[in-house]
């Protein structure tokens, strides 16, 4: 491996926080060169492509059939404008998406409201994580009936603990990007078939889930949908970090006020851009795909997962449109994409938990063994409380539903607090077009307009 590549591609080896002369380098110009400087994005999808789509965006396609397939597309759509712009944030300026929002005003408590109330949405999204630790060691239970579920929970435990406590973000992209394309095509496969079949699929019916609409009965799990499909709350935080441990900060080095700079800047947000639109690909196919064969398949037999019978009411999506010789690719693919999102889950929350004892005082900022020493103690704790929740409340189908609307209520917050960096810390040298800022706006205050009418909905 090159000089250039091991610069970009950090290892445990140094501290990918801290902003070197001697990593500052030209961002890459040809469409070769920008692709394989691109990562985060993956890491990302990893997260994504998981209980959104698998559990919560399948079952709500089984609750309403066609009629929410506009909010699908919605939810995929209108985040990633909030993530690049904390991605151009945080490579203009090397600081941390948590460091960040602890400069919006208001409350303080050690650090900012804001930054707490991510740690409160994180701490409801443990029992996502919970469900999927359910969900995986379901599977596994079908496939080796002789261990039950509980002990498959401890054996995903110690490998999720062997896996983070013994590598860093090459590890962490290499093991998204075997997740990510593992599955995603096999269940375009399905999609795809699924379109054939004329009992469960029909384009008029398809092209009616694009009117806004959408029944009472689905509206929890709808709003699940729109908190997690896409790029969720938490997510948006996760990218930030990720784009520093790539090395995208370290390569535009320290603000400068030369053209040699800005050059520099626009250039690495240049790639990641590249880098959300091939996110934004993978994961809208994947999310589409999962929510017609929902729709498709389950809704049109009546049936919906449920906390007993969950992998084999969803594994009829690939059964009933591959046929029954696909239940196997089904478990290695749930077990792939479930797992991969409990991998990439805690992976990215114990560096945002370290990250926020930093920002409260904890260590100082280059300080690179505490980050870690806290890293490491925070993924301890990520990995066992979410298995205990699974273990107390026993239904994946209603933990990611609970995740899913915590994620939901944290959105609006996400967006205001990114307009606010935007208008008053962003260097001027790296500030976006007016129809990015504009777009800013209008899509911060769509997540603001679908949390007040799902807090109205339950007022009511």
């Amino acid at each position: 491996m090159s000089d250039a590549t091991t610069r970009i591609l950090p290892s445990r080896s140094y501290d990918p926080y801290q902003l070197r002369p001697e990593a500052v380098r030209p961002a890459p110009v040809t469409v070769s060169d920008t692709l394989a400087r691109i990562g985060p994005g993956l890491v990302l999808a990893a997260s994504i492509v998981g209980s959104g789509e698998l559990i919560a965006t399948t079952t709500l396609g089984a609750q309403v059939g066609y009629a929410a397939l506009w909010l699908i597309l919605v939810s995929c759509i209108v985040k990633p404008v909030i993530q690049a712009e904390m991605g151009r944030y945080t490579i203009a300026t090397g600081e941390t998406g948590l460091e960040a929002f602890d400069r919006v005003p208001g409350p303080r408590l050690g650090t900012s409201w804001i930054v707490w109330a991510w740690a409160i949405t994180v701490a409801a999204t443990l029992s996502q994580v919970g469900g999927m630790y359910g969900g995986v060691s379901q599977v596994m239970n079908l496939v080796v009936p002789r261990i039950p579920v509980f002990a498959w929970v401890i054996v995903f435990m110690l490998l999720t603990l062997a896996l983070l406590l013994g590598g860093g973000y090459a590890r962490v992209e290499r093991l998204a990007m075997v997740k990510v394309g593992l599955f995603t095509l096999i269940t375009v496969m399905a999609a795809v078939v699924l379109t054939r079949m004329p009992e469960y699929f029909s384009w008029g019916a398809a092209s009616g889930g694009l009117r806004p609409s959408l029944p009472a009965e689905g509206l929890s799990t709808a709003i699940a949908v729109f908190g997690i499909t896409g790029v969720g709350a938490v997510e948006l935080f996760m990218y930030p970090y990720w784009c520093v441990e790539k090395g995208y900060a370290q390569a535009v080095g320290a603000r400068e006020p030369t053209a040699a700079w800005r050059e520099r800047a626009r250039g690495w947000i240049r790639v990641m851009h590249v880098d959300i639109g091939c996110s934004l690909f993978i994961y809208t196919i994947a999310t589409v795909a999962f929510y017609l064969l929902g729709a498709g398949i389950l809704h049109g037999r009546g049936t919906v997962p449920a906390a007993s019978d969950m992998i084999p009411v969803l594994s009829q999506i690939y059964t009933g449109t591959l046929g029954e010789w696909a239940i196997w690719p089904f478990y290695l693919g749930a077990v792939a994409t479930l797992y991969g999102t409990i991998f990439a889950a805690v992976a990215a929350h114990s560096r945002l938990f370290a990250d926020m004892c930093r920002v409260m005082g904890a260590f100082a900022r280059d300080d690179h063994h505490a980050r870690e020493r806290y890293r490491r103690a925070f993924t301890v704790a990520l990995v066992i409380v979410p298995a205990l929740l699974f273990v107390v409340i026993a239904s994946p189908v209603r933990m990611v539903v609970f995740g899913g609307i915590a994620q939901s209520l944290m959105l609006p917050l996400v967006g205001i607090g990114t307009v606010y960096l935007r208008h008053r810390h962003l260097p001027a040298e790296v500030r976006p077009a007016a129809f990015v800022t504009v777009s800013l706006w209008l899509c911060t205050a769509l997540t603001i307009v679908v949390t007040a009418y799902y807090i109205i909905s339950i007022v009511r």
